[in-house]
């Protein structure tokens, strides 16, 4: 394959993304996300005189990287910046497009340890109970706050379930993860009776309301596929009525619903299957997060934690 010329960058970065969308099974908010990158990088290349992907060496990758690093990007943002960029170079390299690989040996800031936020038990309990009564779309709430906390999904696996991915009768729900991985998440019976109540009572009111037909388990009042953005938004909204003053994202639940999980004793093999995570690194982050989380309840609980040193 030719190498690549002058004028075709960006037409690089559109085949690097659709490999990544249809050959490495990436994620759409994934390859969303690597675009904006990529396109944030190439600004920085025109302004800079650099239009050939040939013409790009170490030092340039590095002086972007640290010109967005003063910029106010956070070290997670510069990983992911740089990530996207050593995925494009490492395709065309790959391609025969190009003749050296520029990120080779390029390494992002480190990271610290930084501990995912949770709800304590009595939070969550206050947030389930936020959507009451027998309307279509509370019944529709309750059912999506109850599944997610008692599977640990992402809000893009959970909206993206159909009706039949959830098996009210052995109490499971089917899902498709990262990287389109399949696994099997059990549910309690507190969310089986919310879903069983939504399905049966407020799910087909939704469907007539919207004059539409989908296989979508979560849908909006027009009767199409909840969004994520959508479920953003109510989520924020039950969190003010039950006075949860931090920021409440979906993620937030995913996180409780691990802690608490290995707070009670949970295996940390059978929570990393439930959460779908590749390495078990991932999910021992959870451990340290309930050993902390212990070590307040001790503090605060036990007598003898009160006592003052003489």
């Amino acid at each position: 394959m030719s190498p690549v010329d002058a004028n075709s960058f960006l037409t690089a970065i559109d085949h690097f993304l659709t490999h990544a969308g249809v050959e490495r099974g990436f994620s759409r908010h994934t390859v969303d996300a690597y675009a904006r990158d990529l396109q944030g990088f190439t600004t920085y290349l025109d302004a800079h005189g650099v239009h050939d992907p040939r013409d790009v060496h170490r030092s340039t990758i590095t002086l972007y990287l640290v010109a967005r690093r003063r910029n106010g990007d956070a070290p997670t943002t510069i990983r992911r910046r740089l990530a996207a960029i050593r995925g494009l170079f490492r395709f065309l390299l790959r391609e025969g497009r190009l003749p050296r690989d520029p990120t080779l040996d390029l390494t992002g800031p480190r990271l610290g340890r930084r501990l995912p936020h949770v709800l304590s038990v009595e939070e969550v309990d206050r947030l389930l109970a936020g959507p009451s009564g027998e309307e279509p779309v509370r019944l529709r709430d309750r059912a999506m706050l109850e599944l997610m906390y008692a599977s640990g999904l992402r809000v893009s696996e959970l909206v993206g379930l159909d009706v039949g991915d959830v098996s009210l009768a052995v109490e499971y729900v089917r899902c498709l993860g990262k990287r389109s991985k399949e696994r099997i998440v059990p549910i309690g019976t507190k969310a089986v009776a919310a879903v069983y109540a939504y399905v049966q009572r407020g799910r087909p009111h939704l469907l007539r309301a919207g004059r539409r037909a989908t296989n979508a388990l979560f849908v909006n009042r027009r009767g199409t596929r909840l969004t994520r953005q959508g479920f953003w938004k109510i989520l924020r909204g039950y969190a003010r009525r039950a006075g949860i003053a931090r920021r409440l994202t979906p993620h937030v639940l995913r996180h409780s619903f691990a802690t608490h999980l290995l707070e009670r004793g949970a295996d940390l093999r059978a929570v990393q299957e439930m959460l779908g995570h590749a390495s078990i690194a991932t999910t021992q982050i959870y451990t340290h997060l309930a050993r902390e989380r212990l070590r307040e309840i001790h503090a605060r609980a036990h007598p003898r934690d009160h006592l003052s040193l003489p």
